[in-house]
């Protein structure tokens, strides 16, 4: 095939991702250097916030950092929590944890209930006054490099390629964007970051990453439900021993309220069905009695990055650096990491501009892995770093007992100025994560399947109507962008050995085993145009043969209001 020809454009920084790290990135860029800096910011989606899907409290600390003015300038933070509640479910009944019990950095005081679609809409203007080009629609399919091995930009913009991944008729070959340096901030498990991770071996002195599959929905609730700043977390049922996780519901504006459930990928029964894990939540009576009468307005799925700060790679690179959950920042018992990835922009974004201004160009940005080695986002990961692992080894209630314990020693600890996990008060030291959450998938034959009710579509929906919640949408005649590495694998390793758990833990409908009538000849097929982005299957598939890279730019989830 001969090789494509591509105009390029070159900038001082190139940025992949207008979440609240690339956004924050290039937002702090042109606070430092105005006109005498050029900044470019891509987005796959249609548009900014199109593909954002997160809980989500806020904890305005890196809003804070970065625009100290934001209430005056029209964030969208319009609810303040207002109370905390945390439950222990059973089938039928809650046991709630007194407040008091819970280590302070669990408190939602002083952040604020948010669609982070919509903060980083918002930012996105800021950054647009400042001078930021955004390009919204324009995945980044491809690093270039430069002849030093360093990453010298990325190829945006293509589109036109058939099913063969050949060029079709409408072919257009996108352009190279090139930047003195290139800042990675797709989120979690991206396609780019994937590849820069194992190319520079940027892995090669951390914990494995560790994950979980997290499920929302928005919905419209009676006003006399509606309690808003209302924060609600919860575990235990239904999961109990099949998984790690838990829910949360809050409550916004406009009787509007959020549900969501997060389930821990590294949980061993293949049967397990996250999305039916989640359907079923919702008939708990603690849920039910909010949701009844109310209406379903939006779904979505993603991936979320557990792994914390043992799991952290090294964050620069040759040419760029990663930033946000492309490198792993959320902070698990608090269930939060945006204000991380506002900060981990901010930073990178400061040490990027001291490094131009210094005439340098293409090399690693040292300074913007101290500081988050030494920063705030180091403040918060470390102290909570044994939460995770304590789950994952021992269950949810010695995460609860000892974990907490950890987490309030570590508390007292900065108190006395000893620092926050790295003083003797620390209970634990650091605890390691181990197997992968594709490695810890187990047999089939040693689990019982698990019998799930059927949807009644009131409180709980089909998987494939819930997709269609998510406003999602790929053209059809390109190339799938879920590949097999081997296509025979699915049916002849994954389907004896673990009844191809493909087919429950993708949120979407992805992926089928479709026979004869009579129950014969079984195949692998993939529905991509389901999918949501959430990266589950490039992460838990257990024979690692499933690798998720970007459809043509402006294709996925539209997601409103997430």
């Amino acid at each position: 095939m001969t090789e494509i020809e591509r105009e390029s454009m070159e900038y001082d920084v190139v940025i992949v991702g207008a979440g609240p790290a690339g956004l924050s990135a290039a937002i702090r860029l042109k606070q430092l250097g105005g006109d005498d800096v050029s900044v470019v910011v891509l987005e796959k989606g249609s548009e900014v916030g199109a593909h954002i899907l997160s809980g989500a409290v806020l904890d305005p600390s890196g809003l804070d950092a970065l625009i100290p003015d934001w209430k005056e300038k029209g964030a969208p933070l319009n609810t303040p929590v207002t109370e905390d509640r945390f439950y222990v479910l059973g089938e039928a009944g809650q046991l709630r944890l007194p407040n008091f019990m819970m280590p302070p950095l669990m408190s939602n005081h002083g952040t604020y209930i948010v669609s982070m679609g919509n903060v980083c809409r918002w930012l996105a203007e800021q950054a647009e006054e400042l001078g930021v080009e955004i390009f919204p629609g324009m995945a980044a399919s491809a690093l270039v490099y430069g002849d030093g091995g360093e990453v010298k930009g990325v190829v945006a913009g293509e589109f036109g390629l058939d099913k063969d991944g050949k060029p079709g008729p409408s072919y257009e070959p996108g352009m190279e964007l090139h930047g003195k340096y290139v800042m990675i901030a797709e989120g979690v498990r991206g396609s780019l970051a994937k590849q820069i991770i194992a190319k520079y071996e940027l892995a090669r002195d951390c914990d494995v990453q560790k994950y979980g599959i997290g499920m929302k929905e928005l919905w419209e609730v009676k006003p006399e439900h509606h309690r808003p700043g209302q924060v609600t977390h919860t575990m235990g049922w239904p999961l109990g021993g099949n998984a790690g996780g838990g829910s949360f519901m809050y409550h916004l504006e406009n009787n509007q309220v959020y549900v969501g459930f997060v389930v821990h990928l590294n949980y061993a029964n293949p049967h397990l069905y996250p999305y039916m894990e989640f359907q079923r939540f919702k008939h708990h009576p603690l849920i039910a009695e909010v949701l009844e009468g109310g209406k379903r307005v939006a779904y979505g799925a993603r991936a979320i990055s557990e792994g914390g700060w043992q799991s952290l790679p090294k964050l620069t690179f040759p040419g760029g650096a990663l930033l946000g959950c492309s490198a792993g920042m959320v902070n698990v018992p608090r269930i939060k990491g945006n204000h991380n990835a506002m900060l981990s922009g901010k930073a990178a974004a400061e040490a990027a501009w001291d490094a131009l201004q210094a005439g340098r160009a293409s090399d690693e940005l040292a300074a913007y892995e101290n500081s988050v080695r030494t920063g705030p986002i180091m403040q918060d990961l470390r102290p909570v770093r044994n939460v995770k692992p304590l789950w994952s080894k021992f269950g949810m209630f010695a995460s609860l007992g000892l974990g907490g314990l950890d987490m309030w020693l570590a508390n007292l600890g900065g108190k006395l100025g000893l620092g926050p996990g790295r003083s003797g008060l620390n209970l634990l030291g650091t605890l390691h994560h181990g197997k992968s959450d594709a490695e810890a998938t187990g047999r089939a034959k040693h689990f019982a399947p698990i019998d799930y009710p059927k949807p009644d579509g009131v409180l709980s929906f089909d998987r494939l109507t819930n997709v269609a919640f998510s406003f999602t949408n790929h053209e059809e005649s390109q190339p799938a962008h879920l590949r097999l590495t081997d296509p025979e694998i699915p049916i002849s390793d994954n389907l004896p050995k673990f009844a191809e758990p493909a087919q429950r833990y993708c949120p979407a409908g992805v992926y089928e085993i479709v026979r004869e009538d009579d129950g014969s000849n079984p195949r692998f097929q993939i529905n991509f145009q389901n999918c949501v982005h959430c990266k589950t299957c490039d992460i838990k598939d257990p024979s690692q043969n499933i690798t998720w890279t970007v459809p043509q730019g402006g294709d996925g989830p539209n997601y409103p209001n997430m």
